[in-house]
């Protein structure tokens, strides 16, 4: 995404102790998100918790959206809502899906894909070059999906919950794609909640339909409402205001965190213990990503 947004000017001081600390406190936000997916999943259901955590991520964005509304035409919106479908909709379905039958840690190692993806789609369909080098990169982040699918816990298999957090990084990845290329221009703090909204527009008759017909837990809806208040809106919020600040390269480098700080909510909150599996996969990936950002485009 493009984002014109305005921070205010730190002195280098603050900023040495301040960038670190946001981009900590971001990692763990998004991290602590299949935390809460996993709490509420089972007792919403993957398209109630969706239409919730859509609904909530943009309302808390919205005055974003009414400052920029002159930049918004009518005719600006039906692309919108494929964006919306595409990098939000379908895949906070698909992690939703996920949540309910592997651990949280699954969900936020999947996550970390969206970065290896969005190269490998620019390259197949938006004619950029990505190498050899990050070609290599990209087959050792799958084959950490390999690993990963074909682990089980307690049991159970969980390759078809790794696949729906891959597909659903895919979508990401797609997502970011079409953002870069159709929403330039745009403020991007305006961009999220439209195609938030519009997802969400998508998602109720879905919703409505699979409802759940029993009380829904306090524990549930906590998780739901922060699920949606804090890891959609203000969370995007943050990441932005990074941006602004010291551009998208290094704010990206939360990617790094959101797998660690998943697995880590997970053990401490849930205990659910991470597998030997688990950690060769994701270490996998997150060198993939690692070693994909620092080679030249």
């Amino acid at each position: 995404m493009s984002a014109h947004t305005t921070a205010t000017p730190l002195s280098g001081h603050d900023a040495r102790w301040i960038t670190p600390l946001e981009i900590g406190v971001l990692g763990a936000i998004w991290g602590a998100s299949f935390l809460f997916m996993r709490i509420a999943a089972p007792e919403f259901g993957p398209a109630a918790l969706v239409e919730v955590r859509l609904a909530l991520g943009a309302i808390v964005l919205l005055p974003f959206l009414w400052r920029a509304r002159a930049s918004f035409p009518l005719r600006l919106w039906p692309k919108l809502a494929l964006i919306g479908a595409i990098n939000s909709a379908v895949p906070f379905l698909l992690f939703a899906w996920a949540a309910e039958r592997a651990p949280a840690g699954v969900g936020a190692i999947c996550n970390a894909l969206t970065v290896l993806f969005t190269a490998l789609v620019g390259a197949l369909f938006f004619s950029e070059r990505i190498g050899w080098a990050r070609s290599a990169t990209l087959a050792v982040g799958f084959a950490g999906v390999v690993v990963l699918a074909s682990g089980r816990i307690e049991g159970d298999a969980i390759g078809p919950a790794v696949l729906a957090g891959a597909a659903a990084a895919l979508l990401y990845g797609i997502g970011i794609n079409l953002v870069r290329r159709q929403l330039s221009g745009l403020p991007a703090t305006a961009v999220a909640p439209a195609t938030l909204a519009c997802a969400a527009v998508l998602v109720l008759p879905f919703a409505i339909a699979q409802w759940p017909q029993h009380p829904i837990s306090s524990r549930a809806w906590g998780s739901v409402a922060l699920l949606g208040v804090l890891c959609t809106g203000a969370a995007f919020v943050m990441y932005y205001r990074l941006i602004a600040r010291i551009g998208a390269g290094r704010a990206s480098t939360v990617t790094y965190l959101v797998p660690v700080f998943g697995v880590a909510w997970a053990w401490g909150l849930l205990g659910e213990t991470p597998t030997l599996r688990m950690a060769i996969a994701g270490g996998l990936i997150l060198g993939s990503v690692a070693l994909s950002q620092r080679l030249p485009r």
